[in-house]
């Protein structure tokens, strides 16, 4: 689970990044044993539900784990014991980082542990003994370097010093080294005398500072050696040779030789140059065991034309001695010109003018004659020319415009010959940058952008990226972004798009809407970092690509109120249908827009469910509701029909739209049907509910009467407990007289006492019982008032509906519409037409029938609207109505104005 949350933290470290980071800094000394507390790190990162349960995880940076966390507490504990040594080695600062991952809330933390370290460690040495020769003969003052201790520890744990057991030949002394290690040394300060004493041993004992101190040491035993008599002899004081300054690499000069008349070791002889400078161990190579002098290096007479060496030859007892070798360097004609540059002017400025001078140098050639003669040249394929001032001076300078764009460096070669034969020659290269000019303005590597994005998207994403190159380097090549100003539906573009000022990428501020702005036209300027900046723009077309984010609207018919919905009277919106339609007879349309474009908003209609399915059919693409078969006796006379409008986006997108038909042949039939329908279900629910409240009419009565009940029996059990405590002490005063007994306030006896105060609340209960027998009727006789008025009510809304049923006898059927209830006159309209908010003004079309199944929302305006039951139904319909209702339809519905005028436009 721990590797698993690693990865998971690892490949979210970019979302983690505005996740709020803190760290904490631990101190723990290092051998700590293992469970050994080291901090509390919910209390020092100051976070309170760090030490909740199951919620973190800890993980060390390094490849052991030396911490783990407490998951009851948030205490960091150690896993196992930390080495410092072990772990930093030398470091003065050894510190370990571990991260803990809150899941919940998401969170992550840093911390650091530093292992101090402790004096856990001795001084040591390589060997503990060792083994030092001096010859008697050795000089006082003489100084023996010898091994140097180790501590693995730091600061004042580490070694801090030496000590050397006591001697009246040796001292010790300590020095500091560059990096800050001591050195022992062992200095001589008694000449020695092997037939007095053949060895010394001394203790050499190194020690830290650390608490408490430890210390190692070692034995060193010197031992004595015999005296060296005499002294190497060269054969030569002086030795001297002449070489040519062409001599091969690796050419015997010379052999030196000495001779030791000691035996033994003492005569091997060793021989080594004797300070001589250093160049001159370069050039020359002495083997110290045959003597021989090598040339190591090319010699050069122009340079030096005599060494003097000298050679030291030194026996194993140190006795030496020395001798001179005299070099001398033969000339030869080797040498070559050379070209010292003087100055060169570079960067060169592109727009620096012709004939200026960019670089001067002078050619030496120190051999004479022919050999010293120098001819100069450079390349003519460079804009450059060689001039020659005085004496071996030359200066480079342009022969025409320089263009940094085109050549940006010039590597120029200058050559040099000398006249010798075979002439000897040598070149300089001069590298001349060509410094830039702002005189080029960015280049969009489009002349135009486009892009499309979808609808709907993510406020900051990404839309394109503008790039723009710039032909100059430097400052004036560096390109900057912006937009230029503009307005977009009355706000500020900037508020719309912004671009990345350094990448050119250009991104969406907020989401963007097809159905308010479709595309966008904006300017991107591109600048570059110059003095004076020079800019470009280019042009860019954002595009809104239409997503089915719209579900289609249907306009007619319109929604049934929620009162209507909640009673279960889907009758607000009623079509009428005769019993004698034919198929295909239209009954109703269905009329919906999408606010989608393009397929997103072409809409499909279909029956979703019918009270009787085989009865009506719906058309795919005209949402008109037709009769598919002709209307039986046993078809119910009200239907109910649930259209479904569906778009073709993807995902499709669908509304429904419910219709109630009646089948009815006059107005009677019409109008019984509607009142049965308001009979069985507005006035059901106020039955429904006066029998709830009279229920709880009759709950609430029944409580409140036994509420009284318990009342009454509960003073009936207080009166009966006194009665039995005053029994009980008048029986223990019995034969007492009369006249012992002292009334206070009138009272002289217990018997009067018992016969008055029971009887008071007898009295009193009554009257309590007679208040509460008339509160419950006075409310039972509310309520029944209450159910009357309901009843009341009811009924004269059933005369006032019959009232008016009769006022539209003999009006044929065909004349209404069900729209709330039957309130209008139908007027003869037929339209084909199925509109979207993209439609064209082409696609409108409309069929020469006539129908009169369906009602437009209001008159005409030429026209007055017939009042209720005034109308003429003899009267027959005009000659030209097959065309006359094509006009009205459209004219009458509300949508239609506002669609035609989008088509237009």
């Amino acid at each position: 689970n721990e590797v698993m949350t690693l990865n998971f933290m690892r490949a979210n470290f970019q979302l983690l990044k505005d996740l709020q980071k803190r760290s904490a800094a631990l101190l723990v000394p290092e051998e700590m044993p293992k469970g050994s507390f080291v901090g509390d790190v919910a209390k020092d990162l100051g976070c309170s539900y760090l030490s909740s349960a199951a919620r973190r995880h800890v993980f060390d940076t390094g490849r052991r784990r030396y911490f783990f966390l407490d998951l009851g507490n948030g205490h960091l504990s150690m896993m196992e014991q930390a080495d410092r040594e072990e772990i930093c080695a030398a470091a003065s600062k050894c510190v370990l980082n571990f991260e803990i991952l809150v899941k919940r809330p998401m969170n992550i933390y840093k911390g650091e542990v530093e292992i101090l370290d402790i004096n856990d460690n001795s001084p040591s040495f390589p060997e503990r003994s060792s083994v030092l020769e001096i010859s008697e003969s050795t000089a006082p003052g003489t100084r023996f370097p010898l091994q140097k201790a180790h501590d693995p520890d730091i600061g004042l744990n580490s070694l801090q010093n030496y000590e050397c057991s006591e001697s009246n030949y040796f001292t010790l002394d300590v020095k500091n080294g560059d990096d800050g290690v001591k050195y022992p040394e062992l200095i001589l300060v008694k000449s020695l005398d092997r037939e007095q004493q053949t060895a010394h041993n001394l203790i050499l004992t190194a020690t830290d500072s650390g608490s408490p101190v430890k210390s190692g040491s070692t034995m060193i035993q010197i031992i004595v050696l015999d005296g060296n008599d005499n002294a190497p002899e060269f054969t030569q004081s002086v030795y001297k040779v002449t070489v040519r300054e062409d001599v091969a690499v690796g050419s015997r000069v010379l052999q030196v030789t000495a001779i030791d008349r000691d035996e033994g070791p003492n005569a091997e002889v060793k021989y080594s140059f004797f300070k001589i400078p250093e160049t001159f161990e370069k050039t020359f190579k002495l083997n110290p065991e045959s003597g021989e002098i090598e040339v190591t290096e090319n010699l050069n007479f122009e340079e030096r034309e005599f060494y003097e060496l000298v050679v030291q030859a030194r026996d194993a007892g140190g006795l030496s001695s020395h001798s001179k070798v005299l070099i001398k360097v033969v000339d030869v004609n080797n040498y070559i010109p050379e070209i010292v540059i003087m100055s060169v002017f570079s960067p060169v400025p592109e727009d620096t003018p012709q004939g200026t001078v960019i670089a001067i140098f002078s050619v030496q050639d120190r051999d004479s004659g022919a050999n010293g003669e120098v001819q100069c040249s450079i390349s003519e394929s460079h804009p450059f020319r060689l001039e020659k001032s005085f004496d071996n001076y030359y200066s480079v300078v342009t022969t025409e415009l320089l263009d940094r764009e085109q050549v940006s460096e010039y590597n120029v070669t200058v050559r040099a010959a000398d006249g010798g034969s075979p002439p000897l020659q040598s070149s300089a290269v001069l590298a001349l940058r060509v410094l830039d000019v702002n005189d080029n303005a960015p280049v969009f590597a489009q002349e135009r952008y486009s892009a499309r994005l979808a609808e709907n998207n993510a406020a900051g994403a990404l839309v394109l990226t503008v790039r723009a190159s710039d032909a100059d380097w430097g400052q004036n090549a560096r390109v900057r972004y912006r937009l230029s100003e503009g307005r977009v539906r009355g706000a500020p573009l900037s508020s719309y798009v912004s671009v990345q000022a350094e990448t050119g990428a250009l991104y969406a501020l907020r989401s963007f809407d097809y159905e308010q702005v479709r595309e966008l036209e904006l300017w991107v300027r591109a600048e570059d970092g110059g003095a004076p900046a020079l800019s470009s723009n280019v042009s860019v077309r954002l595009l809104i690509v239409d997503e089915n984010d719209n579900a289609p609207q249907v306009l007619y018919p319109p929604a049934a109120p929620a009162a209507s919905l909640s009673s279960g009277a889907g009758w607000s919106g009623v079509e009428l249908a005769p019993r004698s339609s034919e198929p295909g007879a239209l009954v109703a349309k269905v009329v919906a827009v999408d606010a989608d474009a393009g397929q997103n908003a072409w809409l499909s209609y279909e029956l979703a469910k019918a009270t009787e399915p085989g009865l009506f059919r719906v058309g795919l693409h005209s949402g008109e509701v037709r009769t598919a078969r002709f209307p039986l006796a046993r078809d119910a006379a009200r239907h109910s029909l649930v259209v479904l409008v569906k778009d073709h986006g993807r995902p499709a997108l669908s509304a429904t739209a419910t219709l109630s038909v009646v089948l009815a042949e006059s107005v009677a039939e019409l109008l019984a049907e509607l009142g049965s329908a308001a009979d069985a279900a507005a006035p059901g629910e106020p039955a429904g509910s006066l029998t709830r409240w009279l229920v709880l009419a009759v709950a609430a009565v029944s409580c409140l009467f036994l509420a009284f009940l318990l009342l009454l029996l509960a003073l009936r059990l207080r009166r009966w407990r006194r009665e039995q405590l005053l029994a009980a002490s008048s029986g223990a005063l019995r034969g007492v007289p009369v006249s012992h007994f002292v009334g206070i306030d009138g009272v002289r006896a217990f018997l009067a006492a018992d016969a008055a105060a029971p009887g008071e609340p007898a009295g009193s209960l009554t009257r309590w019982l007679v208040l509460a027998v008339a509160a419950v009727s006075c409310l039972f006789l509310a309520f029944l008032l209450l159910l009357l008025a309901l009843r009341l009510r009811r009924w004269r809304r059933e005369q006032l509906l019959a009232a008016s049923s009769g006022a539209l006898r003999g009006v044929p059927v065909s004349h209404f519409v069900g729209i709330d209830g039957v309130r209008a006159f139908l007027q003869s309209y037929s339209h084909e037409v199925s509109l979207t908010a993209d439609s064209r003004k082409s696609q409108l079309r409309f069929s020469g029938a006539s129908c009169c199944d369906t009602l437009p929302a209001r008159p005409l305006p030429d026209e007055p609207a017939p009042l209720l039951g005034d109308e003429n139904p003899a009267v027959a319909p005009p000659a030209d109505s097959a065309t006359a209702p094509v006009r009205n339809g459209l004219n009458n519905w509300p949508f239609d104005a506002k669609l035609v005028s989008s088509y237009e436009g």
